[in-house]
């Protein structure tokens, strides 16, 4: 990930050298791109129904060489309404697939557009790594434990806290635990993802703010009656995108975009959370079964793919307000959230 914010090319074993795009400087050519299906479904490259998974590699060429100011046009749609004609584009077959897939993902863990220059004239040293490096990056087993302190908070005084650290991942997890643990009634559970605009800042775009709240007090009221909860706070702004893509797709979304046809216009997926991550800090909690807040069914399913057991689904759905109507409205009508 350092690599990609800071502009190196990747050598991944088995493919051409491959140059990120948004963060690239130099004098940088290259006769190809590789983007993912989404972004190239809204350049035309393909339908929607090939789209329809969106961490799928496109490897891509136009009539003349990339240069920067070129490639950044195709990768960044923010520059779509300057600059709406772009192409011929033209999609060409993918030999080495398992190491594009391995890029896009790396990019979407960086936080980065999801576009590299192939093969650049130009580029300076690269990382080399492999497929398998990455897939080793996101093993969840690898999560462990930091360490544990008391947390009074406004909800509930006697919280206490625990941090979980992997060797490969700069990100660090905590647990929020309200109540005594104990083995014979399941926690109420909370999944929250990262939200700095809405957990910090009080954006009225989002609900993510007021679940947080209505989360740890409805855990505190658990206790009360002899019950507990854990708030799973995971560092995956965006459902996974990553803060500055965040914002990408608010800008997107104030030119009239929905959520999801504002990430797939930035190239990445409506839904890259990691689940694995989620389901391991339960086991490292000793937490087999759970009372899950959440009004996403596809939430549920994804956490009982990993062998969580989510013995009830706890409606966990807040008032809208002039400002995040649509966006709740989009998480009903097309991600299947009961409200």
């Amino acid at each position: 990930m350092d690599a990609l914010r800071h502009g190196w090319p990747l050598s991944i074993e088995g493919a051409p050298l491959l140059q990120p795009v948004e963060t690239a400087f130099g004098e940088l050519t290259g006769e190809a791109m590789l983007i993912s299906a989404t972004r190239a479904a809204t350049l035309k490259l393909i339908n929607q129904i090939e789209a329809a998974a969106p961490r799928q590699p496109v490897l891509m060429r136009s009539a003349e060489l990339f240069d920067l100011s070129a490639a950044l046009a195709v990768a960044d749609p923010a520059l779509d309404m300057a600059n709406p004609l772009k192409g011929p584009f033209k999609a060409l077959a993918l030999e080495w697939e398992a190491q594009a897939k391995a890029a896009l993902e790396l990019a979407r863990m960086a936080g980065v557009l999801p576009a590299f220059l192939v093969d650049p004239q130009g580029a300076g040293e690269a990382v080399t790594l492999t497929a398998d490096d990455v897939a080793a990056y996101a093993d969840a087993s690898r999560l462990q434990i930091a360490t544990r302190a008391k947390l009074p908070v406004a909800a509930a005084e006697g919280a206490r806290i625990v941090a979980f650290r992997s060797p490969d991942d700069t990100r660090e997890h905590v647990a929020l635990v309200i109540g005594e643990q104990r083995s014979d009634r399941a926690p109420l559970v909370r999944l929250h993802s990262e939200c700095l605009t809405g957990d910090i800042l009080g954006s009225l775009k989002c609900d993510c703010g007021p679940q947080l709240d209505a989360a740890l007090h409805a855990m505190a009221e658990e206790a009360d009656r002899g019950g507990w909860g854990v708030l799973l706070y995971m560092r995956q702004e965006g459902r996974g995108i990553g803060l500055v893509n965040k914002l990408r797709a608010y800008r997107l979304q104030d030119q009239g975009f929905d959520t999801v046809d504002a990430n797939t216009r930035l190239g990445l997926p409506d839904e890259a959370r990691d689940f694995p991550t989620a389901a391991r800090m339960l086991e490292l909690l000793g937490v087999p079964a759970i009372r899950l807040m959440t009004n996403n069914p596809a939430k549920v399913a994804a956490l009982e793919e990993t062998g969580v057991t989510v013995t009830e689904r706890v409606p966990h759905a807040l008032p809208d307000n002039p400002h995040n109507a649509r966006y709740l409205a989009t998480k009903r009508d097309r991600s299947g959230h009961i409200l």
